[in-house]
């Protein structure tokens, strides 16, 4: 459609690199949002792992997230270049650990599952993966070694994100969105004028439109941020994660001796309070794979809200004329970036996006929509 007026409608880590790629393309773009950056995007682990986190049956979750994985070293310098900022990109890798029986026949499962759909990953005795992170304790009796599983750190990217669609010309909206139709995106007391408007508003996204009412729910994670003491042992350089007892917990590390740690998984509305079982759960199970965390100093708690559909995939594509949704990324928000913001280009142009976006478009409903 040549240039256009888009209007972008949430301020994560999708939005605005919607918002940048769009604008660098030469599209006017506006991006509404009260607070960007403040969101699930700010809370974030950032982990790039979709070999990590495959399971059976979301084998398109898998297709999709390993390629935009493969964008994202390229995305990286790019956005580096854009923002004159760092990317908070970790090429390091993932670590998948398990404590009780039970956990090493999930990893079993799971490498066995990786191994069907042509995916490699390195089994690793309990000696093998304190070799490699020795602040790793004794209770970790196993694990898989996963290479190209990434992380990026997430408020650095959000600040260099911002940083570039300031540059390509992007104007923030500090509003809040009500209800997006074609040609214009209704404010609380005004409307913004558009060709096409984005949905890209994470767990709000579905009370934006018709068509994802009722489609896309928020599942709450609580995490935590901690920090490094001069009395304890520096955090792993690698992303490590469980199943701890069934529980699974990360461990993403921080250039600056940070550590992120998370992240509870709770379906109960908006409700995104830090609760004292979601730390102490927390806290216990990471204890488990690194028994000298209980030294680290505690640096913050907080609960984001992930937007998710039935299926776990995305929603991206046309919901009507004018209309565009990216969003319900569920875990994936940062890893799914460059493959999202590369197929919202590719609709603004008129063109068919990469095959493996299909999967996520909203019509896989048939067009029937929940009113909950």
């Amino acid at each position: 459609m040549g240039t256009a007026h888009v209007v972008v409608v949430g301020g994560g880590v999708i939005g605005m690199s919607v918002a940048w790629r769009a604008a660098a393309a030469g599209h006017r773009v506006q991006l509404v949002d009260p607070e960007p950056a403040s969101g699930a995007s700010f809370v974030a682990g950032g982990m790039l792992a979709p070999i990590a986190e495959a399971w059976p049956g979301e084998e398109e979750l898998l297709e999709l997230g390993s390629a935009s994985l493969e964008r994202w070293p390229a995305f990286a310098d790019e956005l580096s270049r854009a923002s004159g900022l760092p990317s908070g990109l970790r090429r390091e890798g993932t670590l998948v650990v398990g404590v009780d029986s039970a956990d090493r026949a999930e990893l079993d499962e799971l490498a066995g599952y990786l191994s069907r759909q042509g995916r490699t990953v390195t089994r690793l005795s309990g000696r093998e993966v304190r070799r490699l992170e020795p602040s790793l304790g004794p209770a970790v009796r196993g694990g898989l070694e996963v290479p190209g599983d990434l992380a990026v750190d997430n408020r650095s990217a959000l600040a260099a994100l911002r940083a570039a669609a300031t540059a390509a010309g992007v104007e923030f909206v500090a509003a809040t969105a009500r209800t997006v139709r074609p040609g214009a995106v209704e404010l609380e007391d005004s409307t913004v004028d558009c060709d096409v408007a984005v949905i890209a508003a994470g767990a709000h996204s579905g009370a934006l439109h018709p068509a994802l009412r009722g489609r896309i729910r928020p599942v709450k994670g609580e995490i935590l941020r901690l920090r490094t003491r001069a009395t304890a042992l520096p955090p792993p350089s690698r992303t490590v994660r469980g199943p701890v007892h069934g529980r699974p917990v990360y461990l993403v590390p921080r250039d600056d001796g940070g550590l992120v740690l998370g992240a509870t998984q709770h379906e109960v509305g908006f409700d995104t309070e830090v609760t004292l079982g979601g730390v102490r759960d927390l806290i216990a199970d990471a204890e488990q794979v690194m028994p000298g965390i209980a030294e680290y100093q505690l640096v913050e708690a907080r609960a984001g809200l992930r937007p998710s559909t039935d299926d776990n995939l995305p929603v991206l594509g046309w919901l009507e004329p004018g209309v565009l949704t990216a969003t319900a990324h569920h875990r994936g928000g940062f890893l799914l970036a460059p493959v999202t913001a590369d197929a919202v280009l590719a609709l603004l142009r008129g063109d068919e996006p990469d095959a493996l976006i299909k999967a996520s478009d909203p019509n896989r409903w048939g067009g029937q929509q929940c009113t909950s």
